[in-house]
């Protein structure tokens, strides 16, 4: 399990999930409430978020930079120690799903699906980790995929959402490199939770094997048990559930 589990665990005082009104984003702000963080930031497109104690909501458009901005300047006072941002789109709204083709790509639908999966989880670090102090330990992680693998890559199609998570891959690791030059205790990630039983992955679950579904409360579970064990060493790379890396 590469080095993820040889340190000590640790839950933050302070969290935030940008993306908290989806299974798997409200699953994150439960889990990390119940493990005793005190302070979960919970951002949502409608501003609602999950009713319990030290959560509080805030609205966010992952498409308007300046809504990313102004969420990120009500927490200067007091920032995060982990942000989670677990956004992202497989189908888009209209309907259109993951192209099995070159035949099939679109250059509106393309444009979409980066919008949604690359270029919003960037600008949100953009304001994020400017909000990091330096010499203390924080925490950046994105929700990727496996399919965003080059090496891994096995089967082609489904062109844009795998190019989008590519993209976004790329991204945490240049954000990894750069936040060591001055905030050496530092931890930038991308995550791959599995299939998870969400509006995502529910187009798609007819043709699972048994087992392969994850309720999301179990894989926020996995996931924040990676999170509390990974390290600098650990920055820039991305894992799946088990804490396991996946090849780029």
């Amino acid at each position: 399990m590469d080095n993820v589990g040889q340190s000590a665990a640790r839950i933050p005082r302070t969290a935030c999930v940008f993306g908290a009104s989806g299974g798997i984003g409200r699953a994150l702000c439960e889990g990390l409430a119940a493990a005793g963080c005190e302070r979960i930031y919970a951002g949502s497109r409608s501003g609602a978020g999950p009713d319990s104690a030290g959560i509080s909501p805030f609205a966010f458009d992952l498409a308007d930079e300046a809504s990313i901005a102004a969420a990120a300047e009500a927490m200067r006072a007091d920032p995060p120690e982990w942000v989670i941002v677990a956004t992202g789109v497989l189908t888009l709204p209209d309907g259109t799903g993951p192209e099995r083709t070159y035949k099939r790509l679109e250059a509106a639908a393309m444009a979409e699906v980066f919008a949604l999966n690359t270029i919003g989880p960037a600008l949100i670090a953009k304001h994020m980790l400017a909000l990091m102090p330096r010499g203390r330990p924080f925490l950046f992680a994105a929700l990727s995929a496996r399919v965003g693998s080059i090496s891994d890559n096995r089967l082609g199609g489904w062109h844009s959402y795998r190019a989008s998570k590519a993209a976004l891959n790329i991204l945490l690791r240049n954000f990894a490199l750069e936040m060591a030059r001055t905030h050496p205790e530092g931890v930038v990630v991308g995550l791959h939770p599995g299939t998870v039983d969400s509006a995502l992955s529910q187009p798609f679950q007819t043709n699972l094997a048994d087992g392969q579904l994850t309720a999301p409360a179990q894989a926020a579970g996995n996931l924040l048990g990676v999170l509390a064990r990974l390290g600098p060493a650990q920055s820039g790379r991305v894992f799946d559930f088990r804490g396991e890396e996946i090849p780029a």
